[in-house]
């Protein structure tokens, strides 16, 4: 018998534990499975690509895959990426832990859901919430730390807001940082140094990679990046992941600097919005001046920004990190320079290549 049945007045109620969520964050430990995916085009590419950085072995099925698909395949994040050249099939699913589906045909897209719903896997559906059993959300990178943001849809620019500032926050060499405090900390402890001289040191290893907030603005406002070769990729995570990014620099691999010139006036004046990252010591100045003045010149609109955290004595820079880079270059198809440009046709070992990055969100 309920206590209103018996006349005694019910316990008042006590209010909930904790607020509603609209979505449950998990972490999924994908290392060495198996990842289903099928469909076409860019989003495609990013799913694989962030499923294989998660160490999943991504099994992707797009009859006639598309360049960025090719290109990610080939130089596949961390775990295997196969294209399969077929159309999916049901049994494409046994073994999977996850399936992810880019599909234009609402008919195509319901029935791989369903079928992937049926064999037990997790399904996403891109850009079709209906047919999603979990979604992606916006993503910090500082593996081992790894932040998932998601506003259910609502508001997806918000999120992408929140992200920009916890990577500005966040050290990107938290990684290597928190490696090295583990194998200095014995060290240290036993060094003799007194307690304000340990909180020296540990102050003075800070990471120089940090970019100014300013810098972080400016990248996620980019729709095209100019990048120097000897800079670390890892910059480019925080530009947004529509943003195209070329790499040139001083070496002359790719550019001269009278064609680096050339490059910005004209790609600005195409209407797009660019940023050009440079890096270096007080030679690097005399460029960048040369730069300025070739966009000044015709009439654009510039704006310097200072863009790295400067590290004290010894400490790493971006110059001399830049032998391990950890995003792969992939050509621009047709995107010569003099062409870009309104030129005659460059030499083919003057193509623009792009590099993309894996954690954006």
């Amino acid at each position: 018998m309920s206590a209103v049945e018996d006349g005694r007045d019910p316990s008042p109620a006590l209010p909930p534990r904790m607020q509603a969520l609209a979505r449950l964050p998990i972490f999924l430990a994908l290392d060495s499975k198996r990842a289903v995916i099928a469909g076409n085009g860019a989003p495609v590419a990013w799913k694989a690509e962030l499923l294989s950085a998660a160490g999943a072995h991504v099994a992707v099925f797009a009859e006639l895959p598309c360049e960025e698909l090719r290109a990610v395949a080939a130089q596949a994040a961390r775990a295997t990426i196969v294209l399969q050249q077929r159309p999916w099939r049901i049994e494409d699913f046994a073994d999977a832990a996850v399936a992810v589906g880019g599909f234009d045909d609402e008919a195509e897209a319901e029935r791989f859901a369903g079928a992937a719903r049926a064999a037990g896997v997790p399904v996403n559906v891109i850009d079709r919430p209906a047919y999603c059993d979990f979604s992606f959300g916006a993503i910090v990178n500082r593996s081992p730390l790894v932040i998932g943001i998601s506003t259910d849809g609502a508001a997806p620019v918000f999120g992408q807001a929140i992200r920009s500032r916890l990577e500005a926050m966040i050290p990107r060499g938290f990684a290597r940082w928190a490696e090295a405090a583990r194998h200095w900390r014995k060290a240290v402890q036993s060094s003799g140094l007194s307690s304000s001289g340990r909180r020296r040191f540990w102050r003075a290893s800070g990471d120089p990679e940090l970019l100014t907030l300013r810098a972080v603005r400016a990248l996620q406002s980019a729709d095209i990046i100019l990048i120097d070769d000897h800079l670390s990729p890892d910059m480019l995570d925080f530009a947004r992941r529509e943003a195209k990014t070329v790499l040139v620099g001083k070496t002359g691999r790719f550019y001269q600097q009278d064609e680096i010139n050339a490059l910005m006036v004209a790609l600005a004046k195409a209407g797009g919005r660019v940023v050009r990252l440079k890096g270096g010591g007080s030679s690097m100045f005399g460029r960048a001046a040369e730069e300025v003045a070739a966009c000044r010149g015709a009439g654009l609109a510039v704006e310097v920004v200072p863009g790295v955290t400067v590290g004290r004595g010894r400490g790493e820079t971006p110059r001399n990190r830049a032998n391990s880079p950890t995003r792969p270059i992939t050509p621009i198809p047709g995107t010569p320079l003099r062409a870009c440009c309104g030129s005659p046709a460059a030499r083919p070992a003057r193509t623009a290549r792009a590099l993309r990055s894996t954690n954006r969100g």
